[in-house]
């Protein structure tokens, strides 16, 4: 989906706000460089905007791998399946909630035990079925250039994530990786967004959260953020839209434009109602 271009002042001052110890400090785009199809005049300061990505349905498919260790975890506790469970609508939410559902047919409420099997298995070798949509590691690379600061902001494990994305050489186009932690207390999206936001001092009006699932966007909307679902992970259109999702994305090409282009947005608008 194309991103329209907007007039913008040839030059804006410097902004003056937060700065970090893992950001340039002269995050400056010279006029010749755009974002997506957005082109500015003159010199542009990238202010301390932040993109909050999910992983699963967003950066990789996953399915693959999580199926199959969803498999090996009720071989461990007894089942036999006949065929392959389809696993595509529940994931994205939390492991326990998948796992729930898939002991429903056989009338187990091991879940507890389900969980534990599961992720022994994913973290020797289901997470090495993950694979990057094709242009992400593209669209990553033009948002880390423009000194947008990336965080994960997983439902999965973190410790997995991490390994997933270092797996695929991700990890240097993130500024910080989150996820559920053995506690608990990060499984929901509201509270994972709220721990990312509180850890680096980020203001909700200039963040960002980019996902495939509804779980996303009523989160990110809980901890006064705005969503940007995407539609080549494992929701479906009319889920993100009866989120609320402020915007959409159709394909991973077209990710960064998208993202530069919202926060952008934001900052231009919050800087002219200082005028």
């Amino acid at each position: 989906m194309g991103v329209q271009a907007r007039q913008k002042p040839k030059r804006f001052p410097a902004y003056h706000g937060h700065s970090y110890a893992a950001q340039p400090k002269t995050d400056v785009i010279r006029a010749q460089k755009t974002c997506g199809s957005l082109a500015f005049g003159g010199y542009l300061r990238v202010m301390t905007c932040s993109a909050l990505l999910d992983l699963d349905g967003t950066l990789i498919d996953s399915y693959p791998g999580i199926l199959t260790s969803c498999v090996a975890a009720l071989r461990v506790l007894g089942h036999q399946p006949d065929k392959a469970p389809d696993i595509r609508q529940p994931i994205g939410q939390p492991l326990e909630e998948i796992m729930q559902i898939l002991l429903q047919s056989y009338g187990d409420g091991r879940v507890g035990e389900a969980v534990a099997a599961y992720r022994q298995h994913y973290g020797e070798s289901g997470f090495l079925g993950s694979v990057p949509y094709p242009g992400i590691r593209e669209s990553l690379e033009e948002m880390k250039r423009t000194g947008l600061r990336i965080f994960l902001a997983t439902s999965k494990r973190a410790i997995f994530a991490s390994r997933i994305l270092d797996h695929l050489n991700f990890t240097s186009y993130f500024d910080g990786i989150y996820g559920s932690v053995p506690s608990g207390e990060l499984d929901h999206k509201p509270e994972l967004l709220a721990h990312i936001l509180s850890m680096h001092s980020l203001s909700p009006s200039h963040t960002l959260m980019v996902g495939d699932r509804r779980h996303d966007i009523s989160g990110a909307h809980t901890v006064g953020m705005r969503g940007l679902g995407v539609l080549w992970g494992y929701g479906t259109r009319d889920e993100l839209e009866s989120a609320g999702a402020d915007q959409l994305v159709d394909s991973p090409g077209d990710l960064a434009p998208t993202v530069l282009s919202m926060v952008n947005e934001k900052q231009f608008r919050a800087r002219w109602q200082l005028r």
